[in-house]
């Protein structure tokens, strides 16, 4: 599968370092690499690009700004030479996002991250449902908690927080920070007991005290919901709803 990439950065030097990198990877098509992000919408507007390579601090518009007022999102990996704009950066739903200088190494993993979310062909529900565990014949998890393993019981967790490759386990007694993937305890809770809803997110049905258009309130806390999850979140809460007779 040939993706096509395009790449906004007003540094000559570090647009054509990622011009290089592209153009190393088999399956990567470099579409277009420019220093304008108002060049860019156009470009945007007129090609199917699958890879946004997107830098955040430029002269007319800024990377997030663009971000935000682009109607159809291509997968975006953000570049930058300041960490503060992570968080932020989480929020909107980034794949990845890497601080300079970037090496090759690093790059390919946030290629790969995106490659991933674009090469399966979509699952049905009871596709997804039969992949993960559903009998798990414990209610518990040990999470490595620094040098120990602690047990955090399924029914005690609110929601789970992802950051690159640290995961946070919100749960009714405190956090847990352990060094994994997001993906990799997702594929070990609970189907019906979790949901995905967003890059950076799953929570627990029992830790959902109200679910509005684009969000979810977990206590005192509101979470995101993603375009990308929207559909299968809204499908797992009707299933857990009483319908109207």
């Amino acid at each position: 599968m040939n993706l096509n990439c395009l790449i906004v950065e007003d540094e000559p030097l570090a647009r054509n370092l990622l011009v290089d990198y592209v153009r190393k990877v088999p399956y990567l098509h470099l579409a277009d690499a420019l220093s304008s992000p108002l060049a860019a919408l156009e470009v945007l507007r007129q090609n199917e690009i699958d890879i946004l390579f997107l830098d955040i601090q430029m002269p007319e518009i800024t990377g997030i700004t663009l971000l935000k007022i682009l109607q159809k999102k291509p997968l975006v990996i953000l570049t930058t030479a300041y960490s503060e704009y992570a968080l932020e950066s989480y929020e909107l739903d980034v794949v990845d996002y890497l601080l300079k200088p970037i090496t090759f190494d690093r790059f390919l993993r946030a290629v790969d991250k995106a490659s991933q979310r674009l090469a399966p062909a979509p699952q049905s529900s009871q596709t997804v449902e039969h992949n993960r565990t559903t009998d798990l014949p414990a209610s518990f998890v040990f999470i490595k908690d620094g040098t120990k393993l602690v047990k955090v019981r399924w029914n005690d967790i609110l929601y789970v927080e992802g950051l690159k490759d640290y995961v946070t386990i919100h749960t009714r007694q405190g956090r847990i920070v352990t060094l994994q993937r997001l993906k990799t305890l997702e594929n070990q809770l609970p189907v019906d007991k979790f949901i995905r809803i967003h890059l950076s997110y799953i929570v627990s049905l029992e830790g959902i005290d109200a679910v509005y258009k684009d969000k979810v309130q977990v206590g005192q806390v509101y979470l995101p919901i993603s375009d990308t999850y929207r559909k299968p979140f809204k499908e797992f809460i009707d299933r857990n709803h009483i319908q109207p007779e």
